[in-house]
């Protein structure tokens, strides 16, 4: 009774997770222009290692040089910056918020635009707490690497855009996103 029971608990929690939209992410199906890249970021080691590790995941070989035949993904800017919100009444600082801003590009193996200079902007807010400044730091550090994945993300996105409209140069766009 006992299996029978663990069973169903199971398949019923199975059934739930793909009934609410849940999906495992899959790898981005990439252009095929993009089948060996090169991939260079101007600031932001993170974003270099993420974005080389979801690019290979996506089954494309990144080189370590440029060459013929060779995609090459631009990042000219990848850069943090942290904005005061709200000041309370003492002149203390209460609310923050990280700003990420990303620029990108990608040329095909010949040099052609394929995907033209694109910003992307996202941020996060939080509270600050004076008397717990070693937290805020870790906090800081914690939201920096969330935007990072989501940046990640963002970019595959575009990139598989590029895919699903049939590998030609796409216009170029500026997102932003914000979360709480």
């Amino acid at each position: 009774m006992s299996r029978m029971f663990k069973a169903s608990l199971l398949l019923v929690s199975a059934l739930a997770l793909t009934a609410c939209g849940f999906h495992l992410r899959q790898s981005a199906a990439l252009p095929s222009a993009m089948q060996h890249v090169h991939l260079t970021v101007n600031g932001g080691i993170d974003l270099q290692r993420d974005l080389a590790r979801a690019l290979e995941a996506s089954g494309v070989t990144v080189e370590d040089k440029p060459g013929p035949g060779i995609a090459e993904l631009r990042v000219p800017q990848a850069a943090f910056s942290t904005e005061t919100l709200t000041v309370s009444g003492y002149a203390r600082v209460t609310e923050y918020a990280v700003r990420y801003q990303v620029q990108f590009q990608l040329n095909d193996g010949a040099g052609q635009v394929l995907l033209p200079l694109q910003n992307i902007s996202m941020s996060r807010e939080f509270s600050y707490d004076a008397t717990n400044t070693i937290g805020t730091t870790a906090q800081v550090e914690e939201i920096q690497r969330s935007l990072n994945d989501d940046m990640v993300q963002s970019i595959l996105f575009r990139l598989q855009a590029l895919q699903k409209h049939g590998g030609g140069a796409v216009a170029p766009a500026a997102a932003s996103s914000s979360a709480h």
